[in-house]
């Protein structure tokens, strides 16, 4: 069922609206019953089954749609598990304290999964992706202090300096440019605020048949690799498993298999075929390096850099002050 604005906590859902802005020329942005509308150029942004649209229905990220739909809650955490609670900390950084009362962007928020986590440590949380996952993100977290939007990252539809921290995990190295990315986030973030991304590692060679593969992969129609993968991963994660019980050859066999045929090796059946999917569909996915990514965030004036526990996870703060500012003050 579509969110309906009812179901969001009143306040803050007003508190949002405030901070929209036309992708077209920057004015502030009316809410309206089935959307948006620019009040300088009269541009309509459209609610489709409660979630606002600033792109257009179909793009680069049509898979991913795709996935969150049909495995709308497979990453949320419940009573049993916290895997992506714990996922979030390590690759963010961010504790309950930082969180709590905040409101936080998270770009490329899929289905909700680290939303998710975010409002239950606290955080008010505005999620933006570029495919149709939003609005599955929109009904897991109904009723939460979430709001989400089908935006693109190169032209989000906010004010500069609305958020006290932003995040991405995940999502950034599925555009064309990611570098471009990561540093058009940082005007958004208020001063003080902190911006942490986790981005695929260059430093990991295990992944280059999986790259090669790729070439292929990501042509084929969402259905038609989703229907491949459900007959090729079981046997192969079965192999890799019974491998490893082989006494002293077994773990080497298994991480040579591994390599030559990467697939995700998650307990979980449906996680496991989700994961890999997740790797063989995007048109877009780049690898990087911690000193590329500590140079774009330097170049973006962001400052208390931090490689956070897993590859590559940086996060890094933007001054109180512009640089300029500070440098300009006289001394006493």
């Amino acid at each position: 069922m579509p969110v309906t604005e009812d179901q969001l906590p009143s306040q803050f859902s007003t508190n949002v609206d405030a901070l929209m802005r036309c992708i077209g020329c920057c004015a502030p942005l009316a809410q309206r019953n089935d959307g948006y509308s620019c009040l300088n150029c009269g541009r309509d942004f459209p609610s489709v089954r409660g979630v606002p649209r600033f792109v257009d229905a179909h793009n680069y990220a049509d898979s991913f749609g795709f996935q969150w739909q049909r495995y709308a809650r497979t990453q949320l955490d419940d009573a049993r598990a916290r895997e992506s609670e714990l996922d979030f900390g390590r690759k963010t950084g961010f504790t309950p304290e930082q969180l709590r009362g905040k409101l936080v962007l998270d770009v490329g928020c899929g289905m909700g999964r680290f939303a998710d986590v975010a409002t239950r440590l606290g955080a008010r949380v505005v999620g933006i992706d570029l495919s149709a996952a939003a609005e599955v993100a929109a009904r897991n977290l109904a009723g939460r202090e979430f709001r989400a939007f089908q935006a693109d990252v190169f032209n989000l539809p906010f004010a500069p300096e609305s958020f006290d921290h932003i995040y991405s995990i995940g999502a950034l190295h599925h555009t064309p440019d990611c570098e471009g990315a990561v540093k058009t986030l940082p005007q958004y973030l208020k001063p003080g605020g902190s911006l942490a991304v986790w981005l695929y590692s260059a430093y990991n060679r295990w992944y280059r048949f999986g790259d090669l593969y790729r070439k292929t992969t990501h042509r084929l129609p969402a259905t038609s690799l989703h229907a491949c993968l459900r007959v090729i991963v079981p046997p192969l994660y079965a192999l890799n498993r019974g491998l490893r019980h082989i006494p002293g050859i077994g773990r080497p066999l298994a991480g040579l298999v591994h390599h030559l045929f990467p697939v995700n090796l998650n307990p979980n059946p449906e996680w496991r075929l989700l994961d890999t999917f997740d790797w063989y569909s995007p048109q877009y996915q780049s690898k990087h390096t911690y000193e590329q990514v500590f140079r774009w965030f330097e170049s973006c004036g962001l400052e208390d850099l931090r490689v956070l526990e897993v590859p590559i996870a940086v996060r890094g703060r933007k001054p109180l002050q512009p640089i300029q500012a500070r440098t300009s003050q006289p001394q006493g």
